[in-house]
């Protein structure tokens, strides 16, 4: 309320903007923008270099005036919302047509102005319009891609000092008052009747100024209660239930604290997300508020995106225990791929054209280059890092089955560099066949990536092992659990029958091979005893390790 004095009233002043503006100017054709201020000192700017030399002008500009209003003192506290000014409509959806639907964005009219006077910068999403203003917090918050930079200090209350004074001196003040003769204090919504002569009667006139509170009396204010930010809105001084907005200032913190962390968490960054998808809810609720609860559905969706890394990071969800034992390390492939890899497995197993071990390992990594549109390109060095001595023989046989097509014969291809490489064709992988598994580009690579992983370990290349082991090796690392034992916890193993076939092996050979996967630092050991291959992968390798 504004204070009186006679026929004097002092009021808030209004609330700053400046509004900064891109237009195209001349002929479409030529590119030409001009930049032009609400500011009458800014004289209207050309850029011939088009929207981008533009665009780079205008956040110049204001940023010019953002450091001009702070070196003036920032943002007053006495000053009118300047959203409130414009009928809110900065914040406020155009109303819709009849027989048209609206949009999907959380009406915000509902927002009161409130809170502390802030300086905000606004900036539309095409690159095309800024504005500055000093604008009330709640408006600030519900105003989308409206970023808060200063907050006001409280204005000065001086109304309690005067009141304090008129109490000590009684006895010295004319009739009328602390203020004159004939003259009173007034509050803008208390307007007595004036007399015949002009001034309040004498009934109307307060008959003694109120006693102020012990605490004023003593020269103490109090203190104000705390406000905060989080996701770039202002938590209001005044916002009732006082355990929310201790909870969302705190909210708040933690997510700033978290950004300066080292290491990520994601176990406490879902956390933070939960809490802040009830918080805001409640906010919702309280304030009356929709943009809030469309923000604590998107706080609801970032906790379980986060969970979901969390689980493929470290092989099992946040909080489970089951295998907790086993080291916590980061997978090259999320529990998704790792079916997906599975799936290729089988598919290379069921498609080879010849049951031979290295016949298979090359259609499986083929398979995996050339998955998505049925072509790819291969170098040389692939083939002969996957095959060793067998690389060209077991090309020629792919090609004579019709399941591989060259432009050229094998031995170009093991004359083939990473600069040139030759360009290949799977006949059964084009579009419109059957295909493996339906996944994307990226998910093909990380899988291909993982593939050559194995097939390339340096111990298994140096020992030169032979196509068979390195089939075990990719068998074994697709079928783990999180601390890299072999097999789902309630089979006790992989099936040794399966091992075999998948591998081009006799089920009494299994145990020699694995053998062989012990020495290379693959395995840590090897059990095949009641027809089921048990194991664990060394710690070396656990982050190839695909889990079940």
């Amino acid at each position: 309320m504004a204070v009186v004095v006679g026929a004097q009233q002092t009021e808030s002043v209004a609330g700053r903007v400046w509004t900064v503006r891109l237009d195209p100017y001349g002929r479409p054709a030529a590119g030409e923008v001009k930049l032009s201020c609400s500011r009458p000192a800014c004289a209207d700017q050309r850029f011939p270099g088009g929207a981008a030399a533009g665009r780079k002008a205008a956040i110049g500009h204001v940023n010019t005036h953002l450091a001009h209003i702070r070196t003036g003192g920032g943002p007053r506290g006495d000053a009118w919302c300047a959203c409130r000014a414009a009928d809110c409509a900065w914040h406020t959806p155009e109303p819709v047509a009849p027989g048209r639907r609206g949009g999907s964005r959380p009406v915000a009219g509902a927002v009161r102005c409130g809170g502390p006077v802030v300086l905000t910068v606004y900036a539309d999403r095409t690159g095309r319009l800024w504005r500055i203003a000093e604008m009330c917090a709640r408006c600030a918050a519900a105003t989308p891609d409206c970023r808060v930079l200063d907050t006001a200090p409280p204005p000065a209350r001086t109304a309690p000092a005067r009141t304090a004074r008129a109490s000590e001196k009684p006895a010295a003040e004319p009739s009328g008052g602390p203020l004159g003769e004939g003259v009173a204090a007034v509050f803008s919504d208390h307007n007595p009747a004036p007399t015949a002569g002009g001034s309040p009667s004498p009934a109307a006139r307060p008959a003694s100024v109120p006693r102020t509170r012990a605490a004023a009396s003593d020269g103490a204010s109090r203190r104000p209660k705390r406000s905060g930010k989080i996701a770039q809105r202002i938590v209001p001084h005044d916002l009732e239930p006082d355990v929310l907005r201790l909870e969302l200032i705190e909210l708040g913190d933690a997510f700033r604290a978290y950004q300066q962390c080292a290491e990520p968490d994601l176990a406490l960054l879902a956390e933070l997300h939960d809490r802040k998808a009830r918080a805001f809810a409640l906010w919702a609720d309280v304030s009356g508020d929709g943009s809030l609860r469309h923000e604590a559905r998107r706080a609801e969706q970032a906790a379980q995106t986060t969970r979901e890394m969390h689980e493929n990071r470290v092989g099992r969800p946040a909080g489970d225990t089951a295998d907790a034992d086993g080291p916590v390390v980061e997978r090259l492939l999320t529990r998704q791929q790792a079916a997906h890899a599975r799936a290729v497995l089988d598919y290379a197993a069921a498609h080879a054209p010849h049951p031979e071990a290295s016949v298979r390992l090359a259609v499986l990594m083929l398979t995996l280059r050339t998955a998505r549109a049925g072509t790819g390109n291969i170098t040389g060095q692939d083939v002969a890092g996957w095959l060793q001595d067998d690389a060209e023989r077991v090309l020629r046989q792919l090609v004579a089955a019709d399941w591989l097509r060259l432009p050229g014969t094998a031995a170009d291809v093991m004359a083939s560099r990473p600069e040139e490489p030759t360009a290949i064709t799977v006949p059964a992988l084009l579009p419109g066949q059957p295909r493996p598994s339906a996944f994307g580009k990226t998910t093909r690579a990380r899988i291909s990536g993982w593939a050559q992983k194995i097939v390339g370990d340096r111990k298994i290349r140096k020992k030169k092992l032979q196509s068979s082991v390195r089939l075990l090796a990719l068998y074994t690392a697709a079928h783990t659990r999180p601390g890299g034992h072999l097999g789902c916890p309630e089979d006790g193993g992989l099936d040794l029958d399966q091992v075999a076939a998948f591998c081009t092996l006799p089920p009494d050979q299994v145990a020699e091979h694995a053998g062989l996967l012990v020495a290379a630092d693959w395995l840590t050991e090897a059990d095949i005893t009641g027809g089921r291959l048990r194991g664990q992968l060394t710690e070396r390798v656990l982050p190839l390790g695909g889990l079940l």
